[in-house]
Parts: C-alpha cells; sequence; structure tokens
C-alpha cells in the first residue's frame, strides 16, 4: 500500500473492497475522505502549497489582525508549525504583516493575491460540495452534516 500524491492518479491508500458488506460503511466514510481531499489537494498543489494552508488563508479572511499566537490556537498547531507556514506564505506574497485597527497593533492579514487565492479555494471546496450533496435537500444535508459532527465528537474522546 503506498502513498500516491493526487496529481498520481486516482488511488487512495485504502485499496478498493472486492465486496463490499454492510459492515463496510466506515470503510465507505474513510475511502470518500481521502478521496475528497485528495480533490480539494489538487488546486493547491497547482499553486506551490500544502495542505493546511489553506486553513490559514481562511483563518486570516475572517480573523484580520491575528497573531501568531492566535493562530496556533485556531489551527490547533504549535507556534513553531504557524511561523514555519507563515514564511513560506509571506515569501510567495499571499500574507502580510501590518498594523491593523484604530490603535494600529500588529497583526496578519491576506495579501491582494491571497485573498485571490483564497476566493478560488473557496470557490474549489463549493463545488465539490455541491457535486457531492447538490442532490439533498436541505434538511438532508443537514441531517447528513449532524451525523459527522457527532463522529468527529465521539472520535475525539
Amino acid at each position: 500500500m503506498t502513498l500516491k500524491s493526487p496529481l498520481d492518479g486516482d488511488r487512495t491508500i485504502y485499496p478498493p473492497m472486492s465486496k463490499p458488506s454492510a459492515n463496510s460503511i466506515l470503510y465507505r466514510l474513510i475511502e470518500a475522505g481521502q478521496l475528497a481531499h485528495q480533490a480539494l489537494l489538487v488546486p493547491l498543489l497547482e499553486r506551490g502549497l500544502v495542505a493546511g494552508d489553506d486553513a490559514m488563508l481562511f483563518v486570516l479572511s475572517s480573523k484580520r489582525g491575528a497573531t501568531e499566537q492566535q493562530l496556533a490556537e485556531e489551527l490547533g498547531i504549535s507556534p513553531e508549525a504557524v511561523t514555519e507556514r507563515l514564511e513560506r506564505l509571506t515569501e510567495r506574497d499571499l500574507v502580510s504583516r501590518r498594523a491593523i485597527g484604530p490603535d494600529l497593533a500588529p497583526g496578519l492579514a491576506l495579501t491582494e493575491r491571497g485573498e485571490r487565492i483564497r476566493a478560488l479555494l473557496a470557490e474549489n471546496w463549493a463545488e465539490l460540495e455541491n457535486a457531492l450533496f447538490g442532490e439533498l435537500k436541505k434538511k438532508k444535508r443537514n441531517q447528513l452534516g449532524e451525523i459527522l459532527a457527532r463522529f468527529v465528537d465521539l472520535l475525539r474522546l
């Protein structure tokens, strides 16, 4: 079982089952998650970004002026990992350090280029979600969202 880049084809790290059974729901959930993850990685990799960069762009878009410490807490990663990621994103002209707000406190913000790429990634995310769940009525989508949120909560215990 080898890990492949999503650009190398449609293979996942989980080989297909020859005969799915009624007990294979968890397997299918894992497989669907892997394939969705690969699909969302493609626009990142095409722009020289890595998994997790999108999360930082989304957080900075909604929390303009955040500090590195706030980002670390929001993303659940170490301050060192935030610093390393920020250096890469700053070098790519996606993030900048600015004086923000009435008190001109130092903070982080997306550049114009960063905002354009964030918007493109959000659009890609919405397109994938619509392709996967667009045929479901709103009530069913909400129920599915609640079920998956429950899974996450249980697995975090």
